[in-house]
């Protein structure tokens, strides 16, 4: 056989996948970039600011080299890169198109080139050059000689793919709901979830500005050294003070957590790519469910029938499937929960903190008819006197209810375990289920008076030229709220001056009575105005 010949049957040797999608990943950036001025703006914004955050810290671990606590502070900051990292394409799965491998599946490609191309490609961009700038940082921070140095390479290596492994597999394993409604939605909750995350590093970094702060840092440092890849940092700290055993063994357990991610990554790359979208099949089960008649499942067979029951399931999808809806209870559950939380942990908290919960959950009942938008004219269609207004109103203060009641009650045990003393939770449980009462009440007023529309589009909650009808709608309504919920407000001082404290248990009933008796009475106030003024409401929110 000729030298040729033997050459034309060998087979080709398959290029290396790693460099075209390295070329893809920078012309999806580039063309992305070009689309306007201000994505172009955004983007060296993004770069500029990383880079300096990311410097101002390394200055930072810098300074620190050589205290007896940097251990724990690099170790907790890896944690929290990796947090980072896993959560990141939860909240915002279009910051990277590259995220959706299904957009490769009519390619025949074989998962195992193609997970190390994705992770290479992975690696071009501003936040994986941020990781590497942070975790040489804290690099710094621990190294203490030479063979801490060399061992602090490998770590920061270590760490920069762990993370990338770690957020490309789960954006594979969770790809079909990110490309969903539910998986917009969630991203939608991403900014509140920035929110908390943001006030517990205040929080954080309130404690730590203290003269021993770094010292709290230990007894998580100590757990979080042998959870990968933080074990990648505390193996550098190991090094630097002659633990060469427990070094390697912090490598070793970082090595193998990228191991077993490639792996996972791997198996469900494999399965998204060669199994059929569950969607269709999810769909089918469910129309199978309609036509048995088995299509009210759960919760919902709970509610009532008729009218009340139709419109609180209604009220409910609504808060489950819009999502500004859903962004309006996720942000009222999620502050209301934080307030006492965080002021309990500043060392000034109060439990009358826990009427941000009954606050903010009462207000939801304010511009009720906005949330249906031009698809009111539905729920007009079915009001024909003040009786079905009062019945439409009563159901979406009873969905309300449903949950601001649990809700509050768990709001205000949690003050009164972390705040204290528990001798203050009769009163405040009493005046807060009566400032719920009296925000349903001045909510549904407020509907019926002071209707607005909003888009469905975009960031803005309020229409064009509605905004000061908005404004008014909710401080006034709080005002009169507190004004309503003053005599019980008075009694309550009553009670304290006059040293009456063994009648201070009245408040919870009397406030549970004087709230279910002021949402009562908006509710048969707000009526016969909603049904007079279906067409003005419907013009109103319609506009967005």
């Amino acid at each position: 056989m000729s030298t040729a010949s033997a050459a034309a049957a060998r087979p080709a040797t398959a290029p290396s996948l790693t460099g075209v999608f390295v070329r893809l990943k920078l012309s999806l950036l580039r063309n992305g970039l070009r689309q306007s001025t201000g994505r172009t703006l955004a983007y060296v914004a993004s770069i500029v600011v990383g880079l300096l955050f990311a410097g101002a810290v390394v200055l930072g671990l810098t300074a620190l080299r050589g205290n007896a606590h940097a251990g724990a502070l690099a170790v907790l900051l890896t944690g929290m890169l990796t947090v980072g990292w896993a959560v990141m394409p939860l909240f915002f799965p279009g910051s990277d198109e590259t995220l959706d491998p299904t957009r490769l599946v009519m390619l025949p490609l074989r998962p195992r080139p193609l997970i190390v191309s994705l992770l290479m490609a992975s690696l071009v961009g501003i936040g994986p050059v941020v990781t590497l700038m942070l975790v040489a940082g804290a690099v710094i921070a621990v190294a203490d000689g030479a063979l801490a140095a060399v061992v602090g390479v490998v770590a920061a290596v270590l760490v920069l793919l762990v993370c990338v492994a770690l957020a490309r597999a789960i954006a594979t394993a969770s790809v079909r709901l990110l490309t969903s409604r539910r998986g917009r939605d969630l991203a939608v909750l991403g900014g509140l979830f920035i929110a908390l995350g943001g006030q517990g590093v205040n929080i954080a970094a309130q404690r730590l500005g203290r003269p021993d702060g770094l010292s709290v840092l230990e007894p998580l440092g100590e757990v979080l050294r042998w959870v990968p890849p933080a074990s990648a940092l505390g193996a550098v700290d190991d090094a630097g003070h002659g633990a060469y055993g427990r070094a390697l063994a912090g490598l070793a357990l970082t090595a193998l957590a990228l191991a077993l991610l490639l792996w996972w990554w791997q198996r469900t790359l494999t399965a998204l790519m060669t199994s059929p979208d569950s969607s269709t099949l999810q769909a089918l089960e469910k129309d199978g469910a309609r036509r048995s008649g088995t299509g009210e499942r759960g919760l919902a067979r709970l509610l009532p029938d008729g009218r009340t029951g139709t419109v609180m399931r209604r009220s409910l999808r609504y808060a489950w499937r819009d999502p500004k809806s859903k962004m309006a209870w996720a942000t009222a559950l999620g502050v209301g929960l934080l307030v006492p939380i965080a002021t309990s942990a500043q060392g000034n908290g109060s439990m009358y903190t826990a009427f941000s919960a009954s606050a903010l959950l009462g207000a939801q009942m304010y511009n009720q008819f906005g949330q249906d938008t031009s698809a009111f004219w539905m729920v007009a269609s079915t009001i024909a006197t003040p009786r079905d207004a009062y019945q439409e109103l009563r159901a979406r203060a009873l969905t309300l209810a449903l949950v601001a009641v649990p809700y509050v009650t768990l709001v205000v045990v949690g003050a009164a375990a972390l705040i204290g003393p528990w001798s203050d939770f009769v009163e405040v449980y009493g005046l807060s289920l009566a400032v719920l009462g009296a925000l349903l009440a001045t909510g549904a007023m407020s509907s019926a008076l002071f209707p607005y529309s909003i888009p469905s589009e975009g960031n803005k909650n309020v229409a064009p030229g509605q905004g000061a009808i908005a404004w008014f709608s909710l401080f006034g309504g709080v005002l009169v709220a507190a004004v309503l919920c003053s005599p019980l407000v008075a009694l309550t001082v009553w009670l304290h001056v006059a040293g009456l404290h063994q009648l201070l248990w009245l408040l919870l009933p009397a406030g549970a009575v004087y709230g279910v008796g002021l949402a009562e009475a908006g509710l048969r106030v707000a009526a016969p105005r909603v049904a007079t003024r279906l067409p003005e409401i419907l013009g109103a929110v319609s506009k967005g």
